[in-house]
């Protein structure tokens, strides 16, 4: 019985050790995938199962920059917009567009009528029934001349008379022609220009006069610039011929464009000075009035900078990058930053040119930093 019991207790034995290797050997390939960075002397490798979701960048510099956003709108140039008025004292009969039309030069836009246009037009016949006269008088007199019978005095009467006759029916004419087309009382305004109908500012039965309010305003949608405002500290950075970048929000569009002018009056209460963009590019799809960011070049550099995607945070405050070594691991940096644009960051400190630093998937590699910039 002791020896039956002796063989029981080692059986038993070397069923648990065979149970804890079996265990132990479980245990190496779950270690595996949840450690996927490890540490080596002053870096951090990487699986390579993890690799692919990382992507590194040479410090690199910049020769040119964008300075601060300014606030700017769109607008019309002043040879851009056309605005019609009335050249006489007329009542509005009916109007032939609307707002925001593409119309041609001679496109017909309103009619309208007034007493003044009947008496231009009753003028005009009256200098043209005149200066028949007068040309009819001037042929008899010449025609008695050749045959010895004339007096040259009564001829050079006609003369005047013809001279005097031509001058009141061409003033005539040219009334008439300002005041358009049309019979009678009424006429026809038209498009001077090729545009868009920007406004329409009277309705039907509206009494216009000469010298008032336009009756219609067309502009041309290829004509349009930008208007930038920046403070009277900083006008003298800013000179014609300097190149910008212009952001419209409201389409989410960026043009490029350079300085056209410069203004000269500062604006009282804000003290800003306006400066006008003129875009390189076709801008028929912009429309007056949009909001738009606009950033000038500023003066050339050689800043070291990276993706902000580069930057950890950690602490609150203490902003790091992972650079990467010859052997493949990777190093965390501390760095000091600077201004930001376009999507990248100045590095002040910590970095070379050249140096590769991990700008994609850098959490993979700190899991305890906080943010990214």
């Amino acid at each position: 019985m002791a020896i039956m019991n002796f063989v029981l207790r080692r059986l038993g034995i070397l069923l648990v050790i065979a149970c804890l290797a079996a265990c132990s050997g479980a245990i190496v390939p779950e270690q595996a995938v949840e450690h996927k960075v490890s540490d080596r002397v002053g870096g951090l490798v990487m699986a390579e199962a993890s690799r692919q979701f990382v992507a590194v960048e040479a410090v690199g510099t910049r020769t040119d920059t964008l300075g601060a956003v300014l606030p700017g709108r769109i607008v019309f140039r002043p040879q851009a917009m056309t605005a019609i008025g009335s050249p006489v004292v007329a009542r509005v009969l009916s109007i032939g567009v609307r707002p925001g039309e593409t119309v041609k030069t001679g496109r017909p836009l309103m009619t309208l009528q007034s007493a003044d246009v009947a008496a231009a037009r009753a003028i005009l016949n009256q200098a043209a029934a005149r200066n028949a006269a007068a040309e009819d008088l001037l042929k008899r007199q010449n025609e008695m001349i050749r045959k010895g019978v004339g007096l040259e005095v009564e001829r050079f009467s006609a003369e005047t008379a013809v001279r005097e006759a031509r001058a009141e029916l061409e003033r005539a004419k040219h009334m008439t022609a300002l005041i358009g087309e049309g019979k009678g009382d009424r006429f026809v305004l038209r498009a001077p220009v090729d545009g868009v109908v920007l406004d329409i500012k009277v309705s039907i039965g509206t009494v216009v006069s000469p010298g008032g309010d336009a009756l219609v305003e067309i502009g041309d949608p290829d004509e349009l610039w930008a208007i930038a405002d920046i403070s009277e500290s900083e006008i003298s950075h800013v000179t014609v011929g300097q190149s910008a970048r212009i952001r419209v929000p409201a389409i989410d569009t960026r043009l490029d464009a350079i300085v056209d002018g410069i203004g000269q009056a500062v604006d009282g209460e804000q003290r800003r000075i306006p400066v006008y963009l003129s875009f390189k590019e076709k801008t028929g799809y912009l429309s007056s009035g949009m909001l738009a960011e606009v950033r000038l070049s500023t003066v050339s550099d050689t800043s070291l900078n990276l993706p902000a995607s580069a930057i950890l945070i950690k602490e609150d405050s203490q902003q790091i990058v992972y650079v990467q070594r010859s052997d493949g691991s990777f190093e965390p940096r501390p760095v000091r930053t600077g201004n930001s644009y376009d999507g990248r960051v100045i590095i002040l400190e910590g970095l070379q040119a050249g140096e590769e630093v991990v700008v994609k998937g850098a959490l993979l590699l700190d899991g305890t930093a906080e943010q990214l910039l």
